[in-house]
């Protein structure tokens, strides 16, 4: 993407409903609003506490969008304990989230970047020609005449979406001692589960599984009992309160949404996409439908022409993203044992396609795709290979189409010479390397 985003002709009559306020909800919203678009947010609190980790990359993420409430709110863990093979690792430094917290400071970055928030369960949306008639649980309604939906897993379905094995998450938290900040996870037979601990004693024990589940009324003692079979559990958790935990069930199945790609619809984060957590990826994939969503209803806006091309953009960059994590998910699930019922399904799903490609020059083929250009979709000239179905356009402002077509009758050495910036030679040619292009 180069440049920044134009700005909306008198936001052409335009009133933007976002619901949801979590991450990806936030994200669209801030950025349709730097846009100039009037936004306005619904959103309920979430029905459980939970604690998420996050990496790197997420935090970076935010504090490019200048969401410094919500960055003040991750807490730095020792690196993580893993259970997974014969012996135990330590791998991946993450940061800890307190979901409350962080789902309250993304709302005081709503605030501090002036965009309307209403506390509200919707209840049901009402499709008009114009736009939306939105109704709430109180029985108001809000017009709209666009809505991005990033209520996540809550978000209903028709049925049309791609479903991986069905999964539940069981997510268990209390208070203990305070202490340092850690996680860890490890392999059962029946699932797997994530440890947490917060500076502030607040102890998170989430068990993923495909099992059936008890009633309600046995789950905290259902669980209790799992922890205490787990030597980690037990050394982790040393002042485990038994059955007197907060206890939450709720599904953790991979889902893709095969609708809210229209004109007047669009869905972000998990409402679009939800991935299996093993692939510890969650809040990053919410961020990056999130992020292009305001490039992708700007354009909607300003050139009805281009409408196809826009949804296509962001349907297809949601299509490619879910499989990466899916097959990140699967390679997890493959180191593992195939033991028992849970463990052979998500082993071999979504698919056989690996996760990453071996470099092939033969592969690299220019075609037409749609990018990002001054914040608006558009339909340029990208180089695909295997491991980038959807292209690549630029590396280092360098555009690869007339390189790749020019390579037929050169050598790379040539190309670089003669056709790139000599600032940018050690950077385009590294890309080139990489995909097995020889440099003589």
């Amino acid at each position: 993407m180069s440049g920044g985003f134009s700005r909306p002709l008198a936001a052409h009559g335009e009133c933007i409903a976002v619901l949801g306020a979590g991450p990806a909800g936030v994200m669209a919203a801030l950025g349709l609003h730097r846009l100039g678009y009037p936004v306005q947010v619904i959103s309920q609190w979430r029905r459980f506490d939970a604690i998420e980790g996050v990496s790197a990359r997420v935090m970076q993420a935010l504090a490019q969008q200048g969401l410094t409430h919500t960055l003040s709110m991750a807490v730095p863990a020792a690196e993580r304990e893993v259970h997974w093979g014969e012996a135990p690792v330590v791998r991946n430094r993450e940061f800890l989230i307190d979901r409350p917290q962080f789902d309250a400071a993304l709302r005081a970055d709503l605030a501090a970047g002036s965009v309307p928030l209403r506390e509200a369960r919707v209840r049901q949306l009402h499709r008009l020609d114009a736009g939306w008639d939105i109704e709430l649980d109180d029985g108001s309604r809000i017009a709209a005449s666009r809505i991005v939906d990033a209520r996540g897993r809550q978000a209903p379905q028709s049925g049309a979406a791609q479903r991986g094995p069905e999964t539940v998450s069981l997510l268990c938290r209390w208070r203990a001692t305070p202490g340092a900040a850690a996680s860890a996870v490890e392999r059962r037979d029946d699932g797997w589960t994530w440890l947490a601990r917060l500076p502030d004693g607040t102890c998170y024990w989430q068990w993923v599984t495909g099992a059936q589940l008890p009633g309600r009324a046995e789950l905290p003692a259902w669980c209790a009992a799992a922890r205490q079979a787990s030597a980690l559990a037990r050394r982790f958790f040393p002042e485990d309160p038994g059955a007197a935990v907060t206890v939450h069930a709720r599904s953790s199945t991979s889902t893709l949404s095969e609708e809210g790609f229209d004109g007047r619809l669009l869905r972000v984060g998990d409402a679009a996409m939800a991935v299996d957590p093993l692939s510890g990826n969650g809040i990053f994939q919410s961020l990056s439908s999130a992020l292009q969503a305001p490039a992708v209803l700007h354009t909607l806006i300003r050139d009805p022409s281009r409408e196809a091309l826009a949804l296509d953009f962001h349907r297809e960059r949601v299509r490619h993203l879910f499989l990466r994590f899916a097959r990140m998910g699967r390679d997890f699930y493959r180191q593992a044992p195939a033991v028992g019922s849970f463990w052979p399904p998500r082993q071999q799903w979504p698919d056989e396609a690996p996760l990453h490609y071996d470099p092939d020059p033969s592969q690299l083929r220019v075609a037409e795709r749609p990018v990002l250009e001054h914040g608006e979709v558009v339909a340029r000239q990208v180089v695909v290979t295997a491991d980038q179905p959807l292209g690549v356009w630029h590396v280092d402002g360098v555009a690869l189409a007339p390189l790749v077509a020019a390579l037929p009758q050169q050598s790379l050495r040539q190309v670089l010479t003669e056709q790139v910036p000599q600032a940018s030679w050690q950077a385009v040619g590294q890309w080139f390397l990489s995909q097995g292009v020889p440099l003589d």
